[in-house]
Protein backbone atom coordinates (compact mmCIF):
# COMPACT_ATOMS: atom_id res chain seq x y z
CA UNK A 1 0.00 0.00 0.00
CA UNK A 2 1.11 3.62 -0.02
CA UNK A 3 3.16 5.06 2.03
CA UNK A 4 1.23 7.65 4.58
CA UNK A 5 2.52 10.88 4.64
CA UNK A 6 4.08 12.66 7.67
CA UNK A 7 2.16 13.11 10.80
CA UNK A 8 3.88 15.81 12.50
CA UNK A 9 4.19 18.78 10.14
CA UNK A 10 2.29 21.82 9.02
CA UNK A 11 0.61 19.47 5.94
CA UNK A 12 -1.03 16.10 7.28
CA UNK A 13 -3.66 13.77 6.62
CA UNK A 14 -6.99 14.17 7.72
CA UNK A 15 -7.70 12.68 11.48
CA UNK A 16 -9.68 9.63 11.40
CA UNK A 17 -13.37 10.05 13.07
CA UNK A 18 -12.11 8.54 16.19
CA UNK A 19 -9.10 10.68 16.58
CA UNK A 20 -10.99 13.90 16.37
CA UNK A 21 -13.44 12.56 18.92
CA UNK A 22 -10.38 11.69 20.99
CA UNK A 23 -8.69 15.37 20.04
CA UNK A 24 -12.05 17.25 21.12
CA UNK A 25 -12.80 15.14 24.34
CA UNK A 26 -9.28 15.82 25.31
CA UNK A 27 -9.24 19.39 24.95
CA UNK A 28 -12.23 19.25 27.42
CA UNK A 29 -15.32 20.35 25.04
CA UNK A 30 -18.71 18.66 24.92
CA UNK A 31 -18.98 16.10 21.67
CA UNK A 32 -21.91 15.12 20.51
CA UNK A 33 -22.01 12.75 17.70
CA UNK A 34 -24.79 13.12 15.07
CA UNK A 35 -25.70 9.81 13.36
CA UNK A 36 -24.36 9.61 9.78
CA UNK A 37 -21.73 11.86 10.75
CA UNK A 38 -18.90 9.64 10.08
CA UNK A 39 -19.66 8.79 6.20
CA UNK A 40 -21.31 12.56 5.87
CA UNK A 41 -18.72 14.33 2.88
CA UNK A 42 -18.48 15.24 -0.50
CA UNK A 43 -15.01 13.06 -1.02
CA UNK A 44 -17.08 11.65 -4.25
CA UNK A 45 -16.50 15.75 -5.65
CA UNK A 46 -13.27 16.03 -5.21
CA UNK A 47 -9.59 15.72 -2.60
CA UNK A 48 -9.69 15.98 1.01
CA UNK A 49 -6.41 16.49 2.75
CA UNK A 50 -3.67 17.27 3.05
CA UNK A 51 -4.89 19.12 5.56
CA UNK A 52 -3.62 22.36 6.83
CA UNK A 53 -5.55 24.46 9.13
CA UNK A 54 -8.83 25.00 10.78
CA UNK A 55 -11.39 28.07 8.89
CA UNK A 56 -14.31 29.48 11.76
CA UNK A 57 -17.27 30.40 10.38
CA UNK A 58 -20.57 31.92 11.42
CA UNK A 59 -23.61 30.27 10.83
CA UNK A 60 -26.31 33.15 9.87
CA UNK A 61 -28.80 31.09 12.01
CA UNK A 62 -29.83 30.52 15.73
CA UNK A 63 -31.13 27.81 17.22
CA UNK A 64 -29.37 24.65 18.04
CA UNK A 65 -31.44 22.30 16.27
CA UNK A 66 -31.72 24.21 12.86
CA UNK A 67 -27.92 25.30 12.94
CA UNK A 68 -27.36 21.63 12.99
CA UNK A 69 -29.83 20.13 10.35
CA UNK A 70 -28.73 22.74 8.05
CA UNK A 71 -24.98 22.56 8.50
CA UNK A 72 -25.81 18.25 8.27
CA UNK A 73 -27.75 18.51 5.07
CA UNK A 74 -26.86 21.50 3.55
CA UNK A 75 -29.68 22.92 1.35
CA UNK A 76 -30.36 23.37 -2.86
CA UNK A 77 -27.96 25.58 -3.37
CA UNK A 78 -24.69 24.21 -1.94
CA UNK A 79 -24.99 20.30 -0.45
CA UNK A 80 -24.19 19.17 3.10
CA UNK A 81 -22.10 18.76 4.99
CA UNK A 82 -21.64 22.17 5.27
CA UNK A 83 -19.19 22.11 7.90
CA UNK A 84 -16.77 19.30 10.12
CA UNK A 85 -18.86 20.43 13.73
CA UNK A 86 -21.88 23.19 14.65
CA UNK A 87 -20.50 24.95 17.78
CA UNK A 88 -23.49 26.38 19.38
CA UNK A 89 -24.23 28.75 21.91
CA UNK A 90 -23.72 26.47 24.82
CA UNK A 91 -20.36 25.36 23.77
CA UNK A 92 -21.40 21.78 22.49
CA UNK A 93 -19.53 20.53 19.72
CA UNK A 94 -22.24 18.96 17.47
CA UNK A 95 -20.27 16.75 14.71
CA UNK A 96 -21.64 16.16 11.49
CA UNK A 97 -19.21 15.79 8.43
CA UNK A 98 -16.04 13.49 8.18
CA UNK A 99 -14.30 14.19 5.19
CA UNK A 100 -14.59 17.14 2.27
CA UNK A 101 -17.22 19.43 3.32
CA UNK A 102 -18.58 22.31 1.64
CA UNK A 103 -17.40 25.27 4.00
CA UNK A 104 -14.03 26.94 2.61
CA UNK A 105 -14.91 27.18 -1.34
CA UNK A 106 -12.51 29.23 -3.02
CA UNK A 107 -10.34 31.49 -1.68
CA UNK A 108 -6.50 33.09 -1.92
CA UNK A 109 -3.62 30.44 -2.67
CA UNK A 110 -1.56 33.17 -0.78
CA UNK A 111 -3.01 32.96 2.31
CA UNK A 112 -2.97 29.08 2.15
CA UNK A 113 1.19 29.55 1.50
CA UNK A 114 1.28 31.67 4.62
CA UNK A 115 -0.48 29.26 7.10
CA UNK A 116 1.33 26.31 5.82
CA UNK A 117 4.13 28.40 6.69
CA UNK A 118 2.71 29.54 9.69
CA UNK A 119 3.07 32.92 9.07
CA UNK A 120 1.50 36.29 8.90
CA UNK A 121 -1.68 36.36 6.36
CA UNK A 122 -1.98 38.09 3.13
CA UNK A 123 -4.69 39.98 2.59
CA UNK A 124 -7.17 37.85 0.21
CA UNK A 125 -7.62 39.26 -3.44
CA UNK A 126 -7.80 36.42 -5.42
CA UNK A 127 -10.09 33.44 -5.03
CA UNK A 128 -8.06 30.66 -7.30
CA UNK A 129 -7.98 27.69 -4.63
CA UNK A 130 -10.01 25.52 -3.23
CA UNK A 131 -10.36 25.48 0.65
CA UNK A 132 -12.69 22.62 0.57
CA UNK A 133 -9.46 20.20 0.39
CA UNK A 134 -6.93 21.92 2.99
CA UNK A 135 -9.30 22.95 5.69
CA UNK A 136 -11.35 21.79 8.63
CA UNK A 137 -14.54 24.05 9.36
CA UNK A 138 -16.77 25.09 12.50
CA UNK A 139 -20.12 26.54 11.92
CA UNK A 140 -20.50 28.60 15.22
CA UNK A 141 -24.17 29.40 15.73
CA UNK A 142 -24.54 33.41 15.24
CA UNK A 143 -26.78 35.74 13.18
CA UNK A 144 -23.47 37.30 11.87
CA UNK A 145 -25.18 41.05 12.22
CA UNK A 146 -22.57 42.25 14.99
CA UNK A 147 -25.99 42.52 17.44
CA UNK A 148 -26.18 38.99 18.48
CA UNK A 149 -23.80 37.99 21.42
CA UNK A 150 -20.96 35.26 21.48
CA UNK A 151 -21.53 33.69 25.00
CA UNK A 152 -18.17 33.17 26.69
CA UNK A 153 -18.95 29.96 26.72
CA UNK A 154 -19.55 29.06 22.89
CA UNK A 155 -16.21 31.03 22.09
CA UNK A 156 -14.40 28.69 24.80
CA UNK A 157 -15.64 25.90 22.56
CA UNK A 158 -14.26 27.48 19.78
CA UNK A 159 -10.79 27.93 20.84
CA UNK A 160 -10.97 24.50 22.43
CA UNK A 161 -11.85 23.24 19.77
CA UNK A 162 -9.32 25.20 17.22
CA UNK A 163 -6.57 23.99 19.71
CA UNK A 164 -7.07 20.22 19.54
CA UNK A 165 -6.87 19.92 16.28
CA UNK A 166 -3.58 22.01 16.31
CA UNK A 167 -2.25 20.01 18.87
CA UNK A 168 -3.69 16.84 16.75
CA UNK A 169 -1.52 18.18 14.03
CA UNK A 170 1.35 19.89 15.73
CA UNK A 171 0.34 23.35 13.92
CA UNK A 172 0.30 26.40 16.10
CA UNK A 173 -2.55 28.77 16.43
CA UNK A 174 -1.36 30.49 13.08
CA UNK A 175 -2.90 27.71 11.21
CA UNK A 176 -6.45 28.78 12.32
CA UNK A 177 -7.95 31.58 10.32
CA UNK A 178 -11.59 32.89 9.87
CA UNK A 179 -13.18 32.77 6.59
CA UNK A 180 -12.82 36.31 6.07
CA UNK A 181 -8.87 35.95 5.77
CA UNK A 182 -9.44 33.30 3.33
CA UNK A 183 -11.72 35.13 0.81
CA UNK A 184 -12.46 38.55 0.82
CA UNK A 185 -16.26 37.28 -0.67
CA UNK A 186 -16.91 36.38 2.65
CA UNK A 187 -17.20 38.75 6.08
CA UNK A 188 -17.04 36.04 8.57
CA UNK A 189 -16.83 35.62 11.57
CA UNK A 190 -18.29 38.77 12.47
CA UNK A 191 -18.40 40.24 16.15
CA UNK A 192 -14.62 39.39 17.73
CA UNK A 193 -11.14 40.44 16.33
CA UNK A 194 -8.97 36.55 14.85
CA UNK A 195 -6.16 38.04 15.77
CA UNK A 196 -7.66 38.11 19.68
CA UNK A 197 -9.37 34.61 19.05
CA UNK A 198 -5.55 33.17 17.75
CA UNK A 199 -3.87 34.96 21.08
CA UNK A 200 -6.58 32.76 23.12
CA UNK A 201 -5.74 29.33 20.60
CA UNK A 202 -2.04 30.05 21.54
CA UNK A 203 -2.78 30.27 25.46
CA UNK A 204 -4.71 26.96 25.58
CA UNK A 205 -1.49 25.38 23.76
CA UNK A 206 0.09 25.92 26.25
CA UNK A 207 -1.99 23.85 28.74
CA UNK A 208 -2.01 20.04 29.13
CA UNK A 209 -5.31 18.60 27.51
CA UNK A 210 -7.91 17.30 30.18
CA UNK A 211 -8.65 13.72 28.85
CA UNK A 212 -12.11 12.49 29.91
CA UNK A 213 -13.90 15.53 30.29
CA UNK A 214 -16.54 17.49 28.11
CA UNK A 215 -18.44 14.49 27.18
CA UNK A 216 -22.09 16.08 26.15
CA UNK A 217 -25.19 13.91 25.00
CA UNK A 218 -25.44 10.78 23.12
CA UNK A 219 -21.09 10.32 23.73
CA UNK A 220 -19.65 8.29 26.78
CA UNK A 221 -15.93 8.22 28.29
CA UNK A 222 -13.13 7.04 25.31
CA UNK A 223 -12.49 3.74 26.07
CA UNK A 224 -8.69 4.86 24.59
CA UNK A 225 -6.12 7.44 26.02
CA UNK A 226 -6.93 10.62 23.61
CA UNK A 227 -4.19 11.91 21.74
CA UNK A 228 -2.22 13.92 24.33
CA UNK A 229 -0.42 16.36 21.19
CA UNK A 230 2.68 15.99 19.02
CA UNK A 231 4.10 18.03 20.68
CA UNK A 232 3.41 16.58 24.61
CA UNK A 233 6.28 14.17 23.58
CA UNK A 234 9.26 16.38 22.81
CA UNK A 235 9.17 17.79 26.46
CA UNK A 236 9.94 14.36 27.58
CA UNK A 237 6.84 13.83 29.25
CA UNK A 238 6.98 11.32 32.52
CA UNK A 239 3.07 10.11 32.80
CA UNK A 240 1.46 6.94 33.45
CA UNK A 241 -0.07 7.32 29.92
CA UNK A 242 3.89 6.78 28.50
CA UNK A 243 3.66 3.53 30.41
CA UNK A 244 0.82 2.18 28.65
CA UNK A 245 2.03 2.98 25.10
CA UNK A 246 4.73 1.27 25.77
CA UNK A 247 2.87 -1.59 27.13
CA UNK A 248 0.62 -1.40 23.81
CA UNK A 249 3.47 -1.36 21.68
CA UNK A 250 5.30 -4.63 23.42
CA UNK A 251 1.63 -6.14 23.12
CA UNK A 252 2.03 -5.09 18.64
CA UNK A 253 5.29 -6.73 18.51
CA UNK A 254 7.19 -3.46 18.42
CA UNK A 255 9.19 -3.52 21.07
CA UNK A 256 12.63 -1.89 21.41
CA UNK A 257 13.16 -1.76 25.02
CA UNK A 258 15.80 -3.77 26.63
CA UNK A 259 13.83 -3.12 30.60
CA UNK A 260 10.21 -1.43 30.79
CA UNK A 261 8.24 0.06 29.71
CA UNK A 262 7.74 2.56 32.60
CA UNK A 263 6.28 6.10 32.87
CA UNK A 264 9.41 8.28 31.62
CA UNK A 265 9.80 8.69 27.65
CA UNK A 266 13.00 8.01 26.51
CA UNK A 267 14.91 6.99 23.24
CA UNK A 268 13.29 3.69 23.77
CA UNK A 269 9.52 4.81 23.23
CA UNK A 270 10.76 6.80 20.19
CA UNK A 271 12.46 3.11 18.46
CA UNK A 272 9.50 1.29 19.68
CA UNK A 273 7.59 4.00 18.00
CA UNK A 274 9.05 4.30 14.42
CA UNK A 275 8.65 0.05 14.96
CA UNK A 276 4.36 0.87 14.80
CA UNK A 277 4.85 3.64 12.37
CA UNK A 278 6.33 0.92 9.80
CA UNK A 279 3.98 -1.68 10.72
CA UNK A 280 1.61 0.62 9.38
CA UNK A 281 3.41 1.71 6.21
CA UNK A 282 4.98 5.21 7.33
CA UNK A 283 8.51 5.45 6.12
CA UNK A 284 11.31 7.65 5.95
CA UNK A 285 10.74 10.73 8.09
CA UNK A 286 7.04 9.68 8.75
CA UNK A 287 8.22 6.73 10.34
CA UNK A 288 10.17 9.16 12.78
CA UNK A 289 9.05 7.66 16.03
CA UNK A 290 7.05 10.71 17.22
CA UNK A 291 3.60 10.08 17.77
CA UNK A 292 0.88 11.49 14.89
CA UNK A 293 -3.16 11.76 15.45
CA UNK A 294 -3.34 9.06 13.34
CA UNK A 295 -1.14 6.08 14.42
CA UNK A 296 -2.09 6.94 18.17
CA UNK A 297 -5.92 6.31 17.01
CA UNK A 298 -4.82 2.86 15.51
CA UNK A 299 -2.54 1.87 18.35
CA UNK A 300 -5.69 2.08 20.67
CA UNK A 301 -3.61 2.80 24.18
CA UNK A 302 -5.58 2.19 26.84
CA UNK A 303 -7.38 5.31 28.57
CA UNK A 304 -5.26 6.02 31.92
CA UNK A 305 -6.81 8.56 34.63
Amino acid sequence: MPAPSSEGTTMANPLSADALVSALRAEGVSVVEHSGWRTNNRNHKGSWGPVNGVVIHHTVTSGTSNSVSMCFDGHSALPGPLCHGVIAKDGTVHLVGNGRANHAGSGDGDVLRAVIAEKALPAPDENDTDGNVHFYGFECVNLGDGKDPWPAVQLEAMVRASAALCRAHGWSAASVIGHKEWTNKKIDPRGFAMTDFRTRVTARLGKPTTPGTGTGAGTSEPRYQPFPGAAWFRKNPKSAIVTALGRRLVAVGCSAYASGPGPQWTEADRLSYAKWQRKLGYTGSAADGWPGATSWAALKVPYSS
